[in-house]
């Protein structure tokens, strides 16, 4: 018995031992592999002996519990890593996968981690990675997954790749890779996913015995190079979901039986290739479809009914082929139909009334072919579709009422056919961006019904024989493009509609007059009549002096009576910082001398000097609602423990039952605002950067990192001020938490909400977001940009800065024109940036809009030439953000 327990506790002491030194081992092996690695952003910190973390808790470290303690995978994804990869991670020797991607490893292929004996996951994408793939790859033999995509690996693939027999991920997309792919696929017999896509310098042909691989279940070969034909024997691909082999060079006919054998197909694409002959008549056997895509290829004959079998197709994409005969009328009435493209083939044959089962549709594209038949009333069924295009086709009839009823419907394309009758009144669908219904022959007048349309900017009607004149209200709407040529339009065209456009987009109605137009209405009226004017004008002015005279004299008694009640005590102050100044001094220092502006709507700022010689500024609010003195001084004090440079400090405030006294820290240069209105406004182009990159944050700020999160609902030139170093701090930001949200919402509205801050959408909508703030520092951007103000005095030749921005960009260099002409050109490709993001932000479309987490970082750079985010689909015919 006492030999057995000697034995047992051996074996624990001598287990224990094991352990601890497998331990320190294994801690040693990370230690030794961080040590070739440049870590900048020092994300490996806790890698160290002296920290009091384990190392399975270290940094992207994975252990494994049972049946030991050890090292499983390491996952340094994303941490700006460079340097060297070292083979010393190899003594983990129960390391399974390695995730090194998205860093700056600069080297070849690391052949040495062949010696990770137990490694199946391997991930170096979008590295540094170059030189060619070594015959020697086939040393890693245990790997499952591989991931060389996105670096700048070149040559061919070797033979040898055919080894690793294991592999069910394959990806080397993205690279330099040349030559002919070798026939080895058909080792991959667990293969699930091969990407060999984006390597243009490919000149082979697809490898026939890819058709072998029965687990395949994606296979990405696009813009790669490959040429001939698609092999026959891809027909047994039979779990295959994903296959796109568009933008290459594929020629010859589709194969005949391929469609019908993948039933599980979800995702096909051939675009872009040489494909020629008629399309099999057996697609869609399989009840599996969901993306259907064959655009740009040189396909005959007409596609099959049987279409109307596949039940979950979503997107069907024919566009840019030389398909011809009737459409499928079966993909009309797809239940989970979302996109039909079909431009730039040679169908014919209409659109069914049957298009009203298709619930989910959103996209048609049906441009450039020989369609020929009524717009359906189903149409306007579809409450999920946001564009219709059918362009330059042989649609005939009148349009239906309830064309352009979707809710959600933004661009409509109908130009350049043959419709009749006139333009239906279009109520339902307020998020319309685009209507182009030119080249016609419609007749009647414009729809009154345009002028509701919130967002409408671009609307193009010429040559069509429209009669009637031009509604008054357009004028109102933010239209970057308005054509109404060669029509027969009679009467005064709005000034606003004319200046900043080309005068093209007017010809051809002799009857219009106007102002720069051939034609100039007379506005002389008749004496009699005149004088009639001006009787009831004077008369109107005596009354209004007797008003004023009343108003003014009941300012007076209210005031007096006012300092009485603040004598007697009824003002309540709370400071956050020692200002030594009273409430009475803060009142009796609000004059006409000291006041710097109206503040807007909610009241006049005045600037107090303090017993110090420092200067305050004070924001008096008017028609602040209701609010306890509870509830006020809480968001108040909320509002103050916002510490950030570009956003105004609250030293404090004063408060009675009818006024609230916010006390700000001076801005010496006043409001961004007035500045801009000077006649001599000139800034360097680095200052206004700086000035757009600090609002930026301080929004950012606002939005996304102080809590509670904050909007700003009032972002304005007049509301940043600038200190003396013309460093930008925003105010009148989160009024509508101190004055509540209803009294915000009444004052408000007492401003135009046609003000060019607003967005588009604030009109309609009464719900607050980001994409307000964003669409109103968009504005401001625009205005550092042009170095014009916002909303420039009422004259005939006034127009807002963002309808005068998308006019002049539709123009041919027309975004040179608009840059401030008092920057050095050697700046203006900075500006074109900002220009761009500016256009972006004041997207008519909210969901374009980026965040201000993107706007800060892409002003901050100023490298990308496109718009910040997903853009979506954008509308052909115009080159600006929408």
């Amino acid at each position: 018995m006492a030999r057995t327990c000697t034995f047992l506790f051996l074996l624990s002491v001598t287990f224990t031992f094991f352990i601890l030194t497998s331990s320190s081992f294994e801690a040693d092996m990370l230690l030794t592999f961080k040590s070739s690695i440049e870590d900048s952003k020092k994300y490996l910190s806790s890698w160290s002996n002296t920290s009091e973390t384990h190392y399975c808790n270290w940094t992207g470290i994975t252990c494994s519990t049972t049946p030991s303690l050890y090292v499983t995978s390491i996952n340094l994804q994303s941490l700006n890593l460079s340097g060297e990869i070292s083979s010393s991670i190899c003594g983990l020797h129960n390391l399974s996968y390695l995730n090194l991607a998205d860093n700056h490893f600069n080297q070849p292929i690391p052949l040495h981690l062949s010696q990770c004996s137990s490694l199946e996951y391997l991930n170096l994408s979008n590295n540094l990675i170059w030189g060619t793939i070594p015959y020697q790859i086939s040393q890693f033999g245990s790997l499952k997954v591989l991931d060389f995509s996105r670096n700048g690996i070149e040559g061919t693939v070797p033979e040898s790749l055919g080894s690793l027999k294991n592999l069910q991920v394959l990806i080397l997309a993205s690279n330099l890779l040349s030559g002919s792919i070798p026939s080895v696929f058909g080792n991959f017999t667990q293969l699930v996913l091969l990407d060999l896509s984006q390597n243009s310098y490919l000149m082979s042909e697809i490898p026939s015995n890819i058709g072998e691989l029965e687990n395949l279940k994606q296979l990405i070969l696009q813009s790669s190079g490959f040429q001939g034909k698609i092999p026959d024997s891809f027909v047994g691909l039979r779990s295959l979901t994903h296959l796109d082999l568009s933008q290459n060079n594929l020629t010859g006919q589709f194969p005949q039986t391929l469609l019908s054998s993948l039933q599980k197909l979800v995702s096909f694409d051939v675009s872009q290739n040489e494909i020629f002959g008629p399309f099999p008549s057996g697609i869609c056997k399989g009840k599996g479809l969901i993306n259907f895509s064959l655009h740009t290829n040189f396909f005959n004959g007409s596609m099959p009914n049987s279409i109307s079998d596949c039940v979950n197709l979503e997107r069907f994409q024919v566009q840019n082929n030389g398909f011809s005969g009737d459409f499928p009328s079966g993909v009309w009435s797809l239940p989970r139909i979302k996109l039909i493209r079909a431009e730039n083939n040679r169908f014919s044959g209409g659109i069914p009334d049957s298009i009203s089962e298709a619930a989910q549709l959103e996209q048609v594209q049906l441009d450039n072919n020989s369609f020929s038949s009524h717009i359906p009333q189903g149409l306007g069924l579809v409450k999920t579709l946001y564009r219709f295009s059918a362009s330059l086709n042989g649609f005939y009839g009148e349009l239906p009422p309830n064309f352009c009823d979707s809710p959600v419907m933004s661009i409509i394309n109908l130009s350049h056919n043959s419709l009749s009758g006139s333009v239906p009144e279009l109520k339902k669908c307020r998020k319309l961006v685009s209507l182009s219904l030119s080249e016609n022959s419609l007749t009647g007048q414009i729809p009154p019904s345009l002028v509701d349309l919130p967002v409408l900017t671009y609307l193009d009607l010429s040559d069509n024989n429209l009669t009637g004149s031009i509604p008054q209200g357009l004028q109102n709407l933010k239209l970057a493009l308005f054509n109404v040529s060669f029509n027969r339009l009679s009467g005064k065209v709005p000034y606003s509609l004319i200046y900043g456009l080309p005068a093209s987009f007017l010809e051809g109605n002799p009857e219009l007059c106007g102002s720069g137009l051939p034609n100039s209405c007379s506005s002389d009226l008749p004496r009699h009549h005149a004088a009639g004017i001006t009787v009831l004008t004077c008369a109107l002015i005596s009354i209004a002096f007797a008003v004023v005279t009343v108003i003014i004299a009941g300012g007076f008694i209210l005031y007096h009576q006012s300092s009485k009640q603040n004598k007697d005590g009824h003002w309540h102050s709370v400071f956050f910082y020692p200002l030594r100044i009273t409430e009475h001094d803060l009142i009796m220092g609000m004059n006409d001398k000291s006041s710097i502006g109206n503040g807007g709507v909610f009241g006049r700022v005045y600037v107090i000097g303090l017993p110090s010689g420092e200067l305050v500024a004070v924001k008096k609010l008017v028609n602040f609602g209701n609010q306890s003195s509870k509830s006020l001084k809480a968001e108040v004090k909320t509002m103050a423990k916002i510490r950030h440079k570009n956003i105004v400090k609250i030293l404090g405030f004063c408060y009675s039952d009818d006024s609230v006294f916010l006390i700000y820290k001076y801005s010496q240069k006043g409001s961004l605002g007035d500045l801009i209105s000077c006649q001599n406004f000139h800034l360097h182009w680095g200052v206004r950067l700086r000035i757009a990159i600090g609002v930026a944050q301080g929004l950012t700020y606002l939005h996304k990192d102080y809590v509670p999160h904050l909007l700003h609902r009032n972002v304005k030139a007049k509301n940043i001020l600038l200190d003396a170093d013309f460093e930008p701090k925003l105010t009148d930001f989160a009024l509508d938490r101190i004055v509540g949200e209803a009294a915000f919402q009444s004052t408000m509205a007492s401003e135009s909400t046609s003000s060019c801050y607003n967005a588009p959408e604030y009109g309609y909508s009464k719900k607050t977001t980001e994409q307000l703030d964003v669409y109103s520092f968009g504005v401001v951007l625009l205005e550092l940009v042009t170095g014009r103000p916002a909303e420039q005095a009422e004259s005939r030749d006034s127009l807002d800065i963002v309808k005068w921005v998308r006019r002049k960009v539709n123009i041919k260099n027309g975004a040179f024109q608009v840059l401030d002409p008092k920057i050095s050109q050697s700046f203006h490709q900075e500006m074109a940036g900002a220009l761009e993001i500016a256009l972006c932000c004041t997207s008519v479309m909210p969901e374009k809009r980026p965040s201000m987490v993107d706007v800060v970082r892409a002003l901050q750079s100023l490298d990308a030439r496109t718009c910040i985010s997903n853009t979506g689909d954008s509308i052909d015919e115009h080159s600006i953000p929408i």
